[in-house]
């Protein structure tokens, strides 16, 4: 296991130039992350009900590890929590999650729920990256790379770009910083 693990780490990093090029819309969303973090962790911390600061404060527990590992194959409950804008705080019940890990790195879907999102995480100097598109149930999105350079989203299919931690083999995140719709930052909380 821990040969195939090393190999899986090797191929994953030797692979990170073969990744999906990132969109100058999504750099500069994720170049904002932690200003855009912290101005939405306040406001949720200030106005939030107790329950879901409560909830706000296990999804962001635990120390991130190494991104990549076999553990992340497979099926996950999600919920979205939303920072920022009105209300300030609000936890969403679980949906279905999968991972799929292959040698560049993993292909992530929300499976169920009426918003839903489909992409990549790659390793992106030294971080690792979700590129997708989040779409409701209702639409067939295109992929990430097939987006138009100036489509910034129509309500219904958005571009999504989001840090990646795992933080044990049944919990993780994606933290998405100034999401399209609704709110200033989304964590999409995994647990299994």
């Amino acid at each position: 296991m821990t040969r195939f693990l090393a190999a899986a780490i090797f191929a994953l990093v030797a692979n990170a130039a073969a990744a999906q090029e990132m969109r100058p819309q999504e750099q500069a969303r994720l170049d904002r992350y932690e200003r855009t973090a912290g101005r939405a962790l306040l406001e949720a911390m200030a106005s939030g009900a107790p329950d879901d600061i409560a909830a706000l404060s296990v999804a962001l527990s635990g120390t991130p590890q190494v991104a990549f590992d076999p553990s992340l194959q497979g099926e996950w409950r999600c919920r979205t929590i939303k920072l920022g804008g009105q209300p300030q705080l609000v936890v969403y019940t679980n949906f279905k999650c999968r991972m799929s890990l292959d040698n560049t790195g993993v292909t992530f879907e929300k499976l169920s729920g009426s918003q839903r999102t489909s992409g990549r995480i790659e390793m992106r100097g030294g971080q690792a990256v979700y590129l997708g598109v989040g779409y409701v149930s209702s639409e067939t999105p295109q992929s990430y790379a097939d987006l138009e350079p100036d489509f910034e989203g129509n309500g219904t299919i958005t571009p999504d770009v989001a840090v990646f931690e795992r933080v044990s083999d049944t919990r993780a995140r994606l933290l998405f910083p100034a999401p399209v719709n609704e709110s200033d930052f989304d964590i999409l909380e995994l647990t299994r």
